[in-house]
C-alpha cells in the first residue's frame, strides 16, 4: 500500500516482525553464510526444520516441515540446531529499542511484537516516518532487519507486517481496509490455514469478496459458531481479537501460529519443549521468578482452550515449565488438528529466590544455575548444551 499523507486514527498499531530471526541471527555470527540456504532444526529422522532463511524458503522450506522432506527439496541447505540463548539475547535488544517509541509494547514470541503508537503523532511524527526510524535503528544497532505493519487495529497490522516481506513497511489507512483485505486475499489473512481452506474451496467461496456476500448466521451454520464469526470480522477487516491481551509486566509468554494445522506428537512435543526454553530464558535474562505455568491452544475451528498450573514447589528451570505444560497439554488436547500453541509464565516477580523456598529442592536450583551458566556462555560464544536436550533433539521453532 502506498503511503499518503493524511491524518491517522485514533487507533495507531505497529506490529514488528523479525525477518527469518534464528537463521538471521546465525548469519550475522557468520557472514559466509549469507548466500547459503540455512535450516534451522534437528537432524535425526523425526525432527522438525523449524525455520529457515528467504533462500531456502524458494525451494519450498518451511516451519514445522519433516526434516527428511526438507533436505530432499535443498538438499545442499546448511543446517543447525540452533542457539536459544542466543536468540534470547538478541531479541531482548530488539525489545529495549522498541520501548524508546511506545510505552506499551506487547511481546507476542521471541520474535514479534505490537507496538501501541496511538497519539504519539506529535511527540514522533507521522507513523511511516517512525517506521522507518525503527527500522534504521534496528538494523544499525543489531544488524538485523524488521517488517513493519501499520494499522488501526492488530489484525491489519499483522496482515501489513507480512505483506511485502522481508525488510518491508506497509501502512493501512482506516478509509483502505476493505481494499487492502482484498489485495492480502483469502488464503494469506491471518488465520486462514489449509484445513480453513479447505472447507472453504468446499463451499466454492475463492475469494474475501464472495465471503463478505454470505450473512454471520449463513457462516456460523456453515463452518460452526467460532469459526463462522471469525470468517464474518476478518474478511471485513474487522480484528476478531487476535491478541487480545493487554501489554503485562506482570507476565512472559509465546506462541506459535502455524501456516498448516499439526496434530503430530512428537511435532507438537517439540513446540512445548521449545517455547518452555524460551519462556525460561527470558525470565532468567528479566530477572523474574514465576509462580504460574500456562498454555494456549487453539484449533482448526477457532475454538480456544486455556490452562493454567500453580505448582506447590517454586519454577526454577525450563524443564519444569516443560513438564507441567506438557501434562496441561495432555489433559485439554481434544486430539483435533492445532492451529496456534503457546507456553507463558505468570504471577512473575522480579528476584531469584521464591516467596517460599521448598528446603528439599535442590535439584532444581542446581538445574536453574547450569542454564544461568549456559545462558552466560553462550552469549559470549561458547556452547554448552544438556545431554538431555541432545538426546531430545531439541530445535528452536520460530514462529510463522
Amino acid at each position: 500500500m502506498k503511503y499518503v499523507e493524511q491524518p491517522m486514527i485514533d487507533k495507531t498499531f505497529f506490529h514488528v516482525d523479525l525477518d527469518a530471526f534464528y537463521a538471521s541471527v546465525e548469519i550475522l555470527d557468520n557472514p559466509s553464510l549469507k548466500d547459503k540456504p540455512v535450516i534451522i532444526g534437528g537432524l535425526d529422522k523425526r525432527s522438525v526444520a523449524s525455520t529457515c532463511n528467504y533462500i531456502a524458503r524458494e525451494y519450498g522450506v518451511h516451519s514445522a516441515m519433516p526434516m527428511q522432506k526438507a533436505l530432499q527439496l535443498c538438499p545442499h541447505a546448511v543446517v543447525l540446531r540452533g542457539n536459544h540463548s542466543r536468540y534470547s539475547k538478541k531479541s531482548k535488544e530488539v525489545m529495549q529499542i522498541f520501548k524508546e517509541f511506545s510505552p506499551e509494547i506487547l511481546q507476542v514470541s521471541i520474535d514479534e511484537a505490537f507496538l501501541d503508537m496511538s497519539g504519539t503523532q506529535k511527540l514522533f511524527g507521522h507513523p511511516y516516518d517512525v517506521a522507518l526510524k525503527l527500522k534504521n535503528k534496528i538494523k544499525n544497532e543489531t544488524g538485523l532487519t524488521i517488517s513493519v505493519g501499520i494499522g488501526p487495529s492488530k489484525l491489519i497490522a499483522k496482515l501489513a507486517s507480512d505483506y511485502n516481506k522481508p525488510d518491508g513497511l506497509c501502512i493501512v489507512d482506516k478509509e483502505r481496509i476493505i481494499e487492502f483485505i482484498d489485495a492480502v486475499g483469502l488464503k494469506k489473512l491471518w488465520g486462514i490455514g489449509k484445513v480453513t481452506q479447505q472447507l472453504l474451496d468446499k463451499k466454492n467461496i475463492k475469494s474475501t469478496m464472495q465471503l463478505r456476500s454470505y450473512s454471520q448466521n449463513y457462516l456460523q451454520k456453515a463452518f460452526g459458531q467460532s469459526m463462522g464469526e471469525y470468517l464474518y470480522q476478518v474478511c471485513r477487516g474487522e480484528d476478531p481479537g487476535i491478541y487480545s491481551g493487554k501489554p503485562k509486566t506482570h507476565s512472559i509468554s509465546t506462541e506459535r501460529t502455524f501456516s498448516n494445522d499439526i496434530s503430530n506428537l512428537e511435532i507438537i512435543d517439540t513446540y512445548l519443549l521449545d517455547m518452555s526454553h524460551e519462556v525460561l530464558y527470558r525470565s532468567i535474562e528479566e530477572n523474574q521468578m514465576a509462580r504460574t505455568i500456562a498454555i494456549k491452544i487453539r484449533y482448526s475451528d477457532f475454538s480456544t482452550i486455556s490452562a493454567q498450573i500453580t505448582p506447590s514447589e517454586p519454577i526454577y528451570n525450563a524443564t519444569q515449565v516443560y513438564d507441567y505444560s506438557k501434562q496441561l497439554f495432555n489433559k485439554k488436547w481434544k486430539k483435533l488438528p492445532i492451529r496456534l500453541l503457546g507456553v507463558g509464565l505468570y504471577q512473575t516477580y522480579k528476584g531469584d529466590t521464591p516467596y517460599q523456598e521448598d528446603l528439599f529442592d535442590e535439584e532444581n536450583k542446581k538445574k536453574r544455575a547450569l542454564e544461568k551458566v549456559a545462558l552466560e556462555l553462550k552469549k559470549s560464544g561458547k556452547v554448552l548444551t544438556k545431554a538431555t536436550l541432545l538426546k531430545k533433539d531439541n530445535i528452536n521453532p520460530e514462529s510463522v
